[in-house]
Formats: C-alpha cells, sequence, structure tokens
C-alpha cells in the first residue's frame, strides 16, 4: 500500500487512535477472518527448499535486510540461492529474473531490483510459479521475501521479522489490533503458530531487547539482528528523504550514524519520484548548501540521471548470533 503506516497503529495504549481504532475493528475481524481461510491451504513442493522471511504486520519491519542476509549466508556456504517476491510496485507479473541492467522499479518492484543486485533474483504474482522457474534456472534454495501469509509454497523454514524498537511509547504490534485498525496483517498468536523463529530487528543504538517482547514468543527461538550502516554516512550537511512506511526511523538511524542533517523529508511508501519532486529537493538542498542522501530502495526508484546526484546509504542486518541462524537454515 502506498502510504506511511500511522503511527497511532503503534501506541500500545491508543490514546490518539482509540475512536478510529474502534470505528475500523469490524473490518479488521473480516481482515483477519480471511487471512486465516487463505493461510489454512497447503503449499506446493517445488523440490528445493523455502525459507520464508515473512512478518505480522503492514510494513516497516526491516524484512528486506534480512532477506538480503539469508541469501548471502546460503550463498556463502555454497549454496545457489535465489530470491523471490511478488514484486510489489512493479508492472510485470512474471515468473522473470529481475536484470538490474534491463528492468527498473516499475518494472519489478523496488526492492526487487535492489536484491537482485547481490544475485538471482525473481518476481512472481504466482509465488509457485516463480518458484519453479527459479529451481528449473538451477535454485538450490530459495528465499521467499515476504512469505508468511501467502501459502502457495511449502516452506523448510519461516521466519518472522519483528521490528524490535520499543522506545518513545511505540509498541511493534500497537494493541493487537489486525489492520486496519492496527498494524497487524493476522492475530499475533496465530502468525506465531506458523513460525520456526523470530528474528527481532534492533537499531545500532540500543542496548538490548524488551524482556517484555521477547516473552510473547514464547518458546520460539528468537535471533537479534542489528540495523547496521553498511558505509558511513556522507561527510558534510545532508539532505534525507525516504518514501518508506516508516520514514522517521531513516532519519532517526542517519542521526545516529552521525550524519550531518539539515533537514529530512518523508514520502509514502514505495513513492514514484517525479521531476518536480526531485528538482524541488535539490533546490531545497541547494538553499542549505547540503547533498542529498536517501536509502538504497529509494535510491533504484530514481531515475537514471537524478542518481549520480544522490547518495544510497546502505544498511545491513547483522546477528548476533550467526551461528544460530545457520543451524536453522537448510543445508
Amino acid at each position: 500500500m502506498k502510504l506511511n503506516t500511522p503511527r497511532w497503529w503503534y501506541e500500545r495504549e491508543g490514546r490518539s487512535g482509540r475512536v478510529r481504532r474502534t470505528a475500523l475493528k469490524p473490518v479488521s475481524w473480516l481482515w483477519a477472518w480471511s487471512t486465516a481461510r487463505r493461510v489454512a491451504r497447503p503449499g506446493a513442493d517445488v523440490g528445493a527448499p523455502v525459507v520464508s522471511v515473512g512478518n505480522l504486520t503492514v510494513g516497516g519491519s526491516g524484512k528486506t535486510p534480512v532477506v538480503r542476509e539469508v541469501l548471502r549466508l546460503l550463498r556463502d556456504r555454497g549454496a545457489e540461492a535465489h530470491g523471490l517476491s511478488r514484486g510489489y510496485g512493479g508492472r510485470l507479473k512474471g515468473p522473470v529474473r529481475v536484470d538490474p541492467d534491463v528492468h527498473g522499479a516499475a518494472d519489478v518492484g523496488d526492492e526487487p531490483l535492489m536484491l537482485a543486485r547481490d544475485g538471482p533474483f525473481w518476481i512472481a504474482r504466482d509465488r509457485a510459479a516463480g518458484a519453479h522457474a527459479a529451481t528449473a534456472a538451477g535454485a538450490g534454495a530459495v528465499v521467499l521475501d515476504d512469505g508468511h501469509q501467502n501459502p502457495a509454497l511449502k516452506k523448510a523454514l519461516s521466519l518472522v521479522v519483528v521490528d524490535g524498537e520499543t522506545r518513545n511509547g511505540e509498541w511493534p504490534f500497537g494493541d493487537g489490533s489486525v489492520f486496519p485498525s492496527g498494524p497487524m496483517r493476522e492475530p499475533l498468536k496465530a502468525g506465531l503458530a506458523r513460525a520456526d523463529a523470530v528474528v527481532l530487528l534492533l537499531p545500532s543504538d540500543l542496548d538490548a531487547p524488551d524482556p517484555e517482547l521477547v516473552a510473547l514468543f514464547g518458546t520460539l527461538p528468537v535471533l537479534v539482528a542489528r540495523l547496521e550502516a553498511a558505509a558511513p554516512p556522507p561527510s558534510g550537511p545532508q539532505l534525507g528523504f525516504a518514501g518508506v512506511a516508516k520514514p522517521w526511523k531513516v532519519e532517526r538511524s542517519l542521526r545516529a550514524a552521525g550524519c550531518e542533517l539539515v533537514d529530512f523529508v518523508g514520502f509514502p511508501d514505495h513513492a514514484a519520484y517525479d521531476e518536480d519532486t526531485l528538482k524541488f529537493l535539490a533546490a531545497h538542498a541547494a538553499d542549505q548548501n547540503a547533498g542529498l542522501v536517501t536509502t538504497e530502495k529509494d535510491w533504484v526508484r530514481l531515475p537514471l540521471a537524478w542518481r549520480a546526484g544522490v547518495t544510497a546509504w546502505p544498511v545491513r542486518a547483522r546477528f548476533e548470533d550467526e551461528a544460530a541462524l545457520l543451524r536453522l537454515l537448510p543445508a
């Protein structure tokens, strides 16, 4: 969905969003019922292990860096691992193998385009057809992006990514309400019942996970990962911008990494940057003698002529106990 997730979704007490939350409850019940029916269907066996990386909330949990890290770990130990996504935001239905030299974000979506720079990555609206195409092309393992509520494939491992940041009155599950009354794609208990492990993603400047949050996961293994800068932010004054589900977290991360932000502009998730918008950002930056910096996901959505003038700031998910994750991944 092309919007920023409302911050009132993440209030545990629901102070400012109480009226909206109550009004939207009937739609939430219908959403939860529909999801429960869909995920009950059996998945197809495509002849290769499928690792699903998903989440329980709508947008902004940090799934993409985790997908990237899982693909890296599988490839580093010799697996021919291919990524697979629906290709949200792209016009192509697939199955198609993403080629960064041929495709743009309007064709295949921003996240697949970014991840295809690392290795084989596919998009397909029909995830089973996409996985079959990947295995026919030699994939020995398939990493399914955003697959937790998609039952199309039989999964060897289901990882659920949870945004572990609980400060400033925010809670990753809000008060537990299902969309659109809250951020949940399905009730917490139902989503966790199909998971094999939880990846708790923390910012680099948060000391430890919230024990109350960890307790919600019961006996499931909890793998703590840190969202860290893969490179220093650009030096000197910078105007930051991002079109992601939680743009305020990009701003916070840039500042924590030492970026000298003069301003930050948030856009709707998966925003398409037109010439007028980019000219406005460039003029705003020039007025303050600043450069332009954004996320890798936003950078691949920029027109080619604009990319040289904007710095893409990469981040990565670093697992505190990488060996624990390797033990869970299919051999």
